[in-house]
């Protein structure tokens, strides 16, 4: 009897002790639960009213700071440009920034350079950084990306310094000339060699402010707007008309050919300008008595024909790190020959545009002492297509070879070379 109350007594005390550790435990999980996680800090919820939508709307990079330097929210161009990494803000004078708004409350505002993320060329990030106190607890900072705004900033220097420079070589020759022709007014040979000087400076001149307008025209204008099919054939007529005294002078023969009948979509007076510009840097860069070869072709591409128009000639040729080059504004493989032809130095950045406003590209091929091959490559016209059951596209390798105009057949063959491998008979042009 006393054995069975000595166990009823120890069932009790068991029960007693399992209902207190059970409202215990229950006790803690509901005291847990009410306690604030590390996640739920980081949420969009400690935000104060509105601040989320505003910064999903800004173009700047956003990201919000906690107490403890804890990233709340970001947006997606904070990550994108490397700023936050494992949720802490990883640059760290924006982050010493962020700390110093907390402190006093002050509103900073610095630029800084930011090593680019995936290049290992050392390639900067400029980027303007403004931090300012969101509430009692929180730091907002904003980076604005001004890499591309820099950019922009040092070409329109550079244009402006090369025109400056451009400029002043023409007009400074010709405020010496007249003061000889004055000084020289009593020699009437003297006269006549001066005013000689002075037209070809006056030539120069002209020639640099129209090229400045043309270039300014095809940096502004749509030239889409007013576009039209453009006969193939036209433009390589007017630009060889162009060339043609140049040419003469200088016994170059130039030869056309191609495909004929093909036709382009596009501004009918940019496509004559690069065309003619190309053609008349093929004259000006031949040595005498050679030939400049003038071809186009249709091409098949998955985005569509297109039309490729080859300027070959046996000049002095391009070197490799000359050609990476060649169609910035102002730059000259040999500027002494330059001057001497009277170039600009604006000629293939006209090209260079009016390409790429028009949906095209123009290349190069070009060896040292074996001449060059610019390619200018164009949308094709649709109203031209129909032509193809007539006159099949002949189907030829990548790349292309250098075109000799002189025996009709392609030179030595180049992965760089956009030329044709043949030539059908070309209507030679004296």
């Amino acid at each position: 009897m006393d054995v069975n109350a000595a166990v009823a007594a120890v069932a009790a005390i068991a029960g007693v002790l399992t209902g207190v550790i059970a409202m215990l435990a229950f006790r803690w999980s509901e005291r847990e639960q009410k306690r604030p996680t590390r996640s739920s800090l980081h949420t969009d919820a400690v935000l104060p009213p509105g601040v989320d939508t505003v910064l999903s709307v800004l173009r700047s990079s956003a990201v919000v700071l906690d107490e403890a330097d804890a990233v709340v929210k970001a947006s997606s161009a904070a990550y994108a440009l490397g700023l936050v990494r494992g949720g802490k803000l990883a640059v760290e004078p924006m982050l010493q920034m962020a700390r110093d708004t907390r402190r006093d409350g002050e509103i900073r505002q610095v630029e800084l350079d930011l090593p680019r993320r995936g290049t290992g060329r050392g390639e900067a990030l400029a980027v303007s950084a403004r931090v300012a106190p969101l509430g009692s607890r929180l730091v907002l900072l904003l980076v604005e990306d001004l890499t591309e705004a820099r950019r922009i900033e040092a070409v329109r220097r550079d244009f402006v310094a090369n025109v400056s420079h451009e400029l002043k070589t023409p007009v400074g020759a010709l405020s010496l000339l007249s003061e000889a022709v004055m000084d020289a007014s009593d020699d009437p040979e003297a006269v006549e060699r001066f005013a000689g000087r002075m037209q070809i400076e006056a030539t120069r001149l002209t020639s640099l402010v129209q090229e400045l307008i043309d270039l300014s025209r095809v940096q502004n204008d749509d030239p889409l707007e007013d576009a039209e099919p453009v006969r193939v054939d036209e433009l390589v007529a007017e630009a060889v008309d162009r060339c043609r005294h140049q040419a003469g002078a200088k016994q170059i023969t130039m030869a056309a050919g191609g495909t004929a009948d093909l036709r382009v979509w596009g501004n009918r007076g940019q496509l004559a300008a690069a065309l003619g510009n190309l053609v008349e840097n093929a004259v000006n860069y031949s040595p005498a008595r050679t030939r400049v070869g003038i071809a186009a072709r249709s091409v098949n591409a998955p985005g569509g024909d297109h039309i490729e128009i080859a300027v070959t000639d046996q000049g002095i040729g391009i070197s490799d790190k000359d050609k990476e080059r060649i169609f910035e504004r102002f730059y000259r493989v040999d500027p002494a020959r330059s001057r001497a032809t009277g170039g600009t130095g604006l000629g293939l950045a006209i090209v260079k545009h009016v390409a790429a406003s028009h949906g095209g590209e123009v290349t190069v091929w070009s060896a040292e002492g074996q001449g060059s091959t610019f390619t200018l490559r164009l949308p094709e016209a649709g109203a031209a297509r129909d032509r193809a059951h007539q006159q099949p596209a002949r189907e030829t390798r990548a790349g292309g070879a250098g075109l000799d105009v002189e025996a009709g057949r392609s030179t030595p063959e180049s992965p760089e070379s956009n030329a044709y491998e043949t030539l059908p008979a070309p209507e030679v042009l004296p």
